[in-house]
């Protein structure tokens, strides 16, 4: 039996499977670009732990305070000399990215203060943390932090003269948001990001650069880091954890930025000293050595998708021959029904509770209710093949990750023969 006739038996249609032969032909000259970023990649990850000359040792549990854990130090420092920051924080305790974010945000932000993001809204779970809203009285609104944002133009690019207006002695943070998020824009490219951090820093040089890194670690060979950020985060069940990392997140940048952060996240005077890896260890540095590679699976899944629903008749953000800074891909589906078919096609896919229905329900943090598609081994791992959609209009829906490209192509297929189905 061949891939085609097993792809029959599993309900793709005659013709979806021609058209995907005749599209995984057509984009191997785009796949080449993200071929050869990873393998810099890899090798950037693994001199550095050559560098670091981790060892065996380092995989061990501790217990109690975890004074000197050698397993936590090292991670640490190996981040640290792959986003070329002087220091950096790797925790299984940060739970998610929008904790790593708001640990920045709160370490380092006082009243009087004033955040400006330059990348439009960031991303909705922030709005509680920045004080948009304000249900639980706990924002960086309410100790007198100000907050202003400027939107990207139509054409996704930054908006330099309104930044430039905005910029005053009170702006302490300039924050970017590298991702998509809940938009219809591609991702901010390192090249945009290193010209306006320039900008932003000939006008007040002092102002604390601040990356959300979420989805776009490894896609490209620079990180915004090594062009001007002064500080970024990011969650490890998304890129950098390479699917093995079962849970964190990380924030690298400057020395004094990191450590005024992690009395945020322990307390002042105990800083980065303590706290344990909970037998982690060994998965996050694994996860991290794969990372490069299960990205590129990755990014493939995103460029077939874009393409798949493009030639069946949908807009789609980013094109498939567009350059990408992210791993997600966009599909404006303009129907309720269809969001929640496509995502009904994605978790048919997983490997993991494939009989489920996903059913949008009111997830904390979002301003609508979200549908959610992710059968995967680490709950929540949107490395793994996942998809989601706020479900309101124009009814967007947001397909990524993809342990394994064979993967996501057949998570791309099941999806829009879910769609096709309705009558």
């Amino acid at each position: 039996m061949n891939k085609n006739n097993m792809l029959k038996e599993l309900g793709i249609h005659e013709d979806l499977i021609q058209l995907a032969d005749k599209i995984d032909a057509s984009l191997e000259p785009i796949f080449k670009k993200y071929e050869d970023i990873c393998s810099y990649n890899q090798l950037k990850v693994l001199t550095a732990m050559q560098e670091e000359r981790l060892s065996n040792m380092h995989f061990n549990w501790h217990t109690g305070y975890g004074y000197d854990d050698p397993g936590r130090e090292k991670i640490e420092a190996i981040f640290a000399r792959i986003f070329k920051t002087e220091d950096a924080i790797v925790r299984p305790t940060i739970v998610n990215g929008t904790h790593a974010l708001t640990l920045c945000l709160t370490g380092l932000l006082r009243p009087g203060d004033e955040l400006l993001a330059i990348s439009g809204k960031p991303y909705d779970t922030l709005d509680e943390v920045i004080g948009i809203t304000n249900k639980y009285n706990q924002s960086l609104k309410d100790i007198g932090v100000t907050y202003q944002q400027v939107d990207l133009l139509e054409n996704g690019k930054f908006d330099v003269q309104s930044i430039l207006n905005k910029i005053h002695e009170k702006t302490k943070m300039v924050y970017i948001q590298r991702s998509t998020g809940y938009g219809w824009r591609p991702a901010l490219t390192i090249e945009m990001i290193e010209e306006i951090i320039a900008i932003v820093k000939a006008k007040k040089s002092d102002v604390i650069v601040m990356i959300d890194n979420c989805y776009g670690e490894f896609m490209d060979y620079k990180e915004p880091t090594e062009v001007g950020a002064d500080i970024m985060a990011g969650s490890l069940i998304k890129n950098p954890g390479g699917g093995f990392a079962i849970a964190g997140g990380y924030i690298v940048g400057r020395s004094d930025l990191v450590e005024a952060v992690s009395y945020r996240m322990t307390s002042p005077g105990i800083g980065k000293e303590c706290g344990l890896m909970f037998g982690q260890s060994r998965l996050m540095f694994q996860g991290l050595f794969v990372a490069p590679q299960t990205v590129l699976s990755a990014v493939k899944s995103a460029i077939f998708c874009s393409k798949l629903f493009e030639q069946s008749g949908y807009e789609v953000c980013p094109k498939p021959e567009d350059s990408r800074s992210d791993i997600i891909q966009s599909v404006k589906l303009l129907k309720e029904e269809k969001v929640l078919r496509f995502c009904e096609g994605v978790q048919a896919a997983a490997p993991v509770d494939a009989h489920v229905t996903p059913v949008p329900w009111a997830m904390p943090g979002y301003d609508s209710e979200v549908i959610m598609a992710a059968g995967a081994f680490v709950q929540g791992s949107s490395i793994e093949l996942s998809a989601d959609a706020p479900i309101r209009e124009p009814f967007i829906v947001y397909f990524q990750g993809g342990l394994t490209y064979e993967h996501g192509k057949f998570g791309a297929l099941k999806a829009l023969n879910a769609i096709e189905s309705i009558k």
